[in-house]
Protein backbone atom coordinates (compact mmCIF):
# COMPACT_ATOMS: atom_id res chain seq x y z
CA UNK A 1 0.00 0.00 0.00
CA UNK A 2 1.21 3.22 -0.89
CA UNK A 3 0.86 6.07 1.23
CA UNK A 4 0.30 9.64 -0.58
CA UNK A 5 1.53 12.27 1.42
CA UNK A 6 -1.11 15.22 1.37
CA UNK A 7 1.34 19.09 1.68
CA UNK A 8 0.05 22.27 1.18
CA UNK A 9 2.38 23.31 -1.28
CA UNK A 10 2.77 27.44 -1.44
CA UNK A 11 3.24 28.39 -5.10
CA UNK A 12 5.12 30.90 -6.28
CA UNK A 13 2.83 32.82 -8.01
CA UNK A 14 0.40 33.39 -4.07
CA UNK A 15 4.01 34.98 -3.07
CA UNK A 16 4.09 37.42 -5.81
CA UNK A 17 0.81 38.33 -4.69
CA UNK A 18 1.63 38.52 -1.51
CA UNK A 19 4.33 41.22 -2.08
CA UNK A 20 2.48 43.34 -4.07
CA UNK A 21 -0.58 43.60 -1.98
CA UNK A 22 2.05 44.41 0.73
CA UNK A 23 4.32 47.51 -1.15
CA UNK A 24 0.45 48.75 -2.62
CA UNK A 25 -0.50 48.90 1.19
CA UNK A 26 3.07 51.04 1.57
CA UNK A 27 2.28 52.91 -1.34
CA UNK A 28 -1.17 53.79 -0.28
CA UNK A 29 -0.04 54.91 3.86
CA UNK A 30 2.95 56.76 2.47
CA UNK A 31 0.66 59.23 -0.14
CA UNK A 32 -1.29 59.49 3.42
CA UNK A 33 1.30 60.56 4.87
CA UNK A 34 2.39 63.14 2.20
CA UNK A 35 -1.09 64.17 2.06
CA UNK A 36 -1.11 65.00 5.87
CA UNK A 37 1.97 66.50 5.87
CA UNK A 38 1.39 68.82 3.33
CA UNK A 39 -1.84 70.05 4.88
CA UNK A 40 -0.43 70.42 8.18
CA UNK A 41 1.99 73.04 6.48
CA UNK A 42 -0.07 74.95 4.66
CA UNK A 43 -2.27 74.66 7.71
CA UNK A 44 1.23 76.43 10.27
CA UNK A 45 2.05 78.76 7.25
CA UNK A 46 -1.29 80.44 7.37
CA UNK A 47 -1.02 80.55 11.44
CA UNK A 48 2.43 81.67 11.14
CA UNK A 49 0.94 84.63 8.48
CA UNK A 50 -2.14 85.24 11.10
CA UNK A 51 0.02 85.76 13.79
CA UNK A 52 2.08 87.82 12.10
CA UNK A 53 -0.29 90.30 10.96
CA UNK A 54 -1.53 90.22 14.46
CA UNK A 55 1.22 91.56 16.10
CA UNK A 56 1.87 93.70 13.20
CA UNK A 57 -1.08 95.29 14.01
CA UNK A 58 -1.08 95.44 18.17
CA UNK A 59 2.77 97.43 17.03
CA UNK A 60 0.72 99.89 15.16
CA UNK A 61 -1.94 100.72 17.36
CA UNK A 62 0.63 100.51 20.27
CA UNK A 63 2.63 103.53 18.23
CA UNK A 64 -1.04 105.37 18.20
CA UNK A 65 -1.15 104.89 21.53
CA UNK A 66 2.01 106.38 22.48
CA UNK A 67 1.39 109.15 20.35
CA UNK A 68 -1.70 110.02 22.40
CA UNK A 69 -0.23 109.85 25.77
CA UNK A 70 2.61 112.07 24.49
CA UNK A 71 0.37 114.16 23.18
CA UNK A 72 -1.70 114.11 26.53
CA UNK A 73 1.17 114.81 29.26
CA UNK A 74 2.14 117.82 26.77
CA UNK A 75 -1.57 119.31 27.37
CA UNK A 76 -1.42 118.44 30.65
CA UNK A 77 1.74 120.03 31.46
CA UNK A 78 0.55 123.29 30.65
CA UNK A 79 -1.52 123.40 33.63
CA UNK A 80 -4.77 123.45 32.24
CA UNK A 81 -7.94 122.63 33.86
CA UNK A 82 -9.83 119.56 34.21
CA UNK A 83 -12.78 120.71 32.47
CA UNK A 84 -10.60 122.47 29.95
CA UNK A 85 -8.08 119.15 29.41
CA UNK A 86 -11.29 116.53 28.87
CA UNK A 87 -12.86 119.62 26.45
CA UNK A 88 -9.84 119.55 24.20
CA UNK A 89 -9.25 115.44 24.36
CA UNK A 90 -12.89 114.03 24.84
CA UNK A 91 -13.47 111.07 27.61
CA UNK A 92 -12.61 108.28 24.97
CA UNK A 93 -10.59 107.27 21.71
CA UNK A 94 -11.21 104.35 19.56
CA UNK A 95 -8.62 102.85 16.61
CA UNK A 96 -8.75 100.47 14.54
CA UNK A 97 -5.92 98.77 12.05
CA UNK A 98 -6.27 95.79 9.97
CA UNK A 99 -5.07 92.41 10.19
CA UNK A 100 -6.39 90.79 6.72
CA UNK A 101 -9.50 91.56 4.57
CA UNK A 102 -11.91 90.17 7.17
CA UNK A 103 -10.42 91.19 10.69
CA UNK A 104 -9.02 94.17 12.28
CA UNK A 105 -8.10 94.81 15.45
CA UNK A 106 -9.76 97.48 17.34
CA UNK A 107 -8.82 99.17 20.73
CA UNK A 108 -10.45 101.99 22.98
CA UNK A 109 -9.22 103.83 25.40
CA UNK A 110 -10.25 106.19 28.29
CA UNK A 111 -8.80 109.63 28.89
CA UNK A 112 -8.04 110.18 32.47
CA UNK A 113 -7.40 113.36 34.06
CA UNK A 114 -3.93 112.31 36.66
CA UNK A 115 -4.70 114.00 39.95
CA UNK A 116 -1.50 113.16 41.20
CA UNK A 117 2.62 113.00 39.27
CA UNK A 118 3.14 109.71 37.94
CA UNK A 119 -0.48 109.00 37.34
CA UNK A 120 -1.45 107.39 33.77
CA UNK A 121 -3.18 109.95 30.73
CA UNK A 122 -5.08 106.94 29.73
CA UNK A 123 -6.62 103.28 30.55
CA UNK A 124 -6.70 100.54 27.77
CA UNK A 125 -11.00 99.48 28.00
CA UNK A 126 -11.12 97.29 24.83
CA UNK A 127 -8.35 95.42 22.92
CA UNK A 128 -10.32 92.68 20.67
CA UNK A 129 -10.03 91.21 17.13
CA UNK A 130 -12.56 92.13 15.31
CA UNK A 131 -14.19 90.28 12.00
CA UNK A 132 -15.00 93.21 9.34
CA UNK A 133 -16.40 91.45 6.50
CA UNK A 134 -18.56 88.57 5.89
CA UNK A 135 -17.18 85.10 5.70
CA UNK A 136 -18.17 82.38 3.00
CA UNK A 137 -17.56 79.23 3.97
CA UNK A 138 -16.39 76.17 1.13
CA UNK A 139 -18.51 73.56 2.15
CA UNK A 140 -18.00 71.41 -1.27
CA UNK A 141 -15.92 68.64 -1.15
CA UNK A 142 -12.71 68.80 -3.52
CA UNK A 143 -11.77 65.12 -4.81
CA UNK A 144 -8.99 65.84 -6.64
CA UNK A 145 -6.97 69.44 -7.04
Amino acid sequence: MSKKKQSFNLNVGTSSILFIFVILTLISFAVLSLVSALTDYRLSKDVANNTTSYYEASGMLEEQISEVDKSLKDLYDTGISRAGYFEQTGTERSFAYPISDLQSLNATIKILYPENEGEPFYEITSWMVVTTGSIEYDDTIHVFH
